[in-house]
């Protein structure tokens, strides 16, 4: 076992939009001890897809039975089965309702044997830090390789967004989700991990956000960036969330 201890906490802003449409959530499983996930998801065309994000993870994961020794690659597929079932019900949900609902996905679990092990889907995002410095952070890379990979021309793959057909998102009646994991097996002290929604990270450098994590509490960290993102936005800003972990030597 790895000597640290978590801090963690969530916090967001509704920015200049009529209501909150992300949903984010820090969970602990009913079977699995010392293990903790966090969630975060962006709606589009309102909520619903997002609430089905954090009922579906939370289901999932406490039905999750880890085992005795480290296992990275049980934890990520225990994040793909998050994804997968809560696209299908999302899609089942659509048909019931007559409205297509969608959401990103960002999850992070960590074990107590020091494993980290992150997935997403669509753009919103994880962040690794090592104290204080970035060391890893989701994006599209993998997903316009996979585009690449089918054929789309390269331009046309960059700017995927423009195309309904090729929205990474759960819940895209027209593509499956594409899922993006990465895992980190020496977590310690010192590792310091945020998960948030476009409405965040869109005002940040990395370096800045590095140092708010590394200087603070994951309170009052999380309540220097609203404030800054609401500043440097202008009145302009949509919703804005996210998830600070922070992984410290205990006392």
């Amino acid at each position: 076992m790895n000597l640290f201890k978590i801090e963690a906490g969530t916090a967001q802003h509704i920015g200049n939009r009529p209501r909150q449409n992300d949903r984010v959530a820090i969970l602990t499983g009913a079977r699995a001890p010392g293990h903790v996930l966090a969630v975060l998801s962006d709606g589009i065309n309102g909520a619903a897809a997002a609430e089905q994000v954090l009922h579906t993870a939370k289901q999932v994961f406490d039905s999750f039975k880890p085992g005795d020794g480290p296992h990275p690659e049980r934890l990520a597929q225990l994040l793909r089965e998050i994804v997968r079932e809560t696209h299908l019900v999302i899609q089942m949900n659509s048909v019931t309702t007559g409205e297509e609902a969608q959401a990103s996905f960002v999850g992070l679990l960590l074990s107590p044997h020091g494993e980290a092990v992150w997935a997403h889907v669509g753009d919103s995002r994880l962040y690794r830090f090592e104290n204080g410095q970035c060391s890893h952070r989701t994006g599209d890379a993998a997903y316009i390789e996979h585009l690449v990979g089918d054929r789309l021309p390269l331009d046309a793959a960059r700017n995927h967004r423009r195309s309904k057909l090729l929205l990474n998102v759960l819940g895209n009646s027209r593509k499956e989700p594409f899922v993006t994991v990465g895992m980190h097996t020496g977590a310690a002290a010192g590792d310091h991990f945020l998960l948030c929604s476009d409405g965040m990270w869109h005002f940040f450098t990395d370096a800045e956000l590095g140092a708010a994590l590394s200087r603070s509490t994951p309170r009052q960290a999380s309540e220097m960036l609203i404030e800054k993102a609401t500043e440097r936005s202008q009145g302009k800003g949509g919703n804005c969330s996210m998830a600070i972990v922070k992984l410290v030597k205990p006392a």
